[in-house]
């Protein structure tokens, strides 16, 4: 793989000559789209990504300490919340936006390490648990599918890909100048362009594609007689399905304007200050697909979603018995003052 000399690279906002007022207006307006995406990000998104998975963590590791045993999915849907919360903390980089975090290529090259090795996690896990679904509906015949059932081998397998993935990743980031300070995004700029190219497609065109092809499989192929129906196995499994779509959504747009990164930086170009604005925006939309998601397992995961209408439930009964207690004190009261 050919070694490209990323020196000459820099971020368009860093680097523009304005020719006239107009370009000046443009370029500010541009900032304050990104600012108030930012803005909303940090004060709606985050905080409810963060709430609802530390919700799911209490609530499945509850579940598993009573039970003394955890379900296939549960086990899955925990690995992919805690990686999805690894990747909203290392957002927090994007606070700073419309500039950018101060770093030495070093100490970027490791947040980047981490947030591609949470990014390969959540997306291949995804994907057993499909698998996993599907051999729900199918009974399994051969022995990877046996294998693929046990859900421990599952995030083995997929762990040791992810850091392998991420391990290359941080290879083709760079090594050089690790001492010199830079302007530091999760995706470095300064990354060679086989980094933007190899993170798509292990990133996002394989994974979408067997997520794709187990949706499709599942709906056309023929189930045994004694299976449930499609809509019966979709009603009693539809969080990973939920996930799937949103996940599919949301990173589309970011693997994009990756891919087009990478262009640039084979024609040897910076882009505009448009293609900038887009990309940060672009890099919203992934994070808030983090956040919604966990928000979808919430909600939509049955052991989740009983907790929490017995937690209402009980915040009711509180609330009805204490309305109890105070009505015949004031009632005590009210006569006292007639007398």
């Amino acid at each position: 793989m050919p070694s490209h000399n990323m020196t000459w690279i820099s971020y368009p906002s860093k680097s523009l000559v304005f020719t006239s007022p107009e370009e000046l207006e443009d370029f500010i307006a541009s900032q304050n789209v990104i600012s108030r995406l930012m803005h909303c990000y940090i004060a709606f998104f985050v905080p409810a990504g963060l709430i609802a998975g530390i919700c799911i963590l209490i609530i499945l590791i509850k579940n598993y300490l009573q039970q003394k045993v955890m379900e296939n999915l549960n086990l899955l849907l925990l690995h992919f919340t805690i990686s999805n919360m690894i990747m909203i903390f290392l957002s927090f980089t994007v606070v700073t936006r419309p500039d950018y975090v101060k770093a030495t290529h070093l100490t970027c090259n490791i947040l980047s390490f981490f947030f591609n090795f949470s990014y390969f996690n959540s997306q291949y896990v995804l994907i057993f648990m499909l698998l996993l679904l599907l051999l729900e509906r199918f009974p399994p015949r051969t022995a990877l599918s046996k294998a693929i059932q046990r859900p421990v081998v599952c995030v083995g397998f997929v762990v040791t890909y992810s850091f392998c993935l991420s391990l290359i990743q941080a290879i083709l980031v760079g090594t050089g100048n690790y001492h010199l300070e830079t302007d530091c995004q999760l995706d470095p700029l300064f990354a060679q362009p086989e980094y933007e190219i190899i993170k798509f497609t292990f990133g996002f065109g394989i994974s979408s594609f067997l997520q794709i092809l187990s949706i499709i499989i599942l709906i056309a192929k023929e189930a045994p007689a004694e299976s449930p129906s499609l809509k019966q196995h979709i009603h009693t499994y539809p969080t990973p399905y939920i996930i799937s779509i949103t996940t599919f959504v949301c990173h589309l747009f970011y693997n994009v304007m990756i891919l087009f990164r990478a262009t640039l930086k084979l024609q040897r170009s910076i882009g505009t200050p448009k293609n900038e604005l887009v990309m940060n925006i672009a890099e919203t939309v992934l994070f808030c697909g983090s956040c919604t998601s966990l928000v979808l397992i919430l909600f939509f995961h049955k052991p989740c979603r009983a907790e929490i209408l017995k937690g209402i439930g009980k915040c009711r009964r509180q609330n009805t018995a204490h309305n109890h207690l105070e009505m015949p004190i004031t009632t005590t009261t009210q006569e006292s003052g007639s007398q």
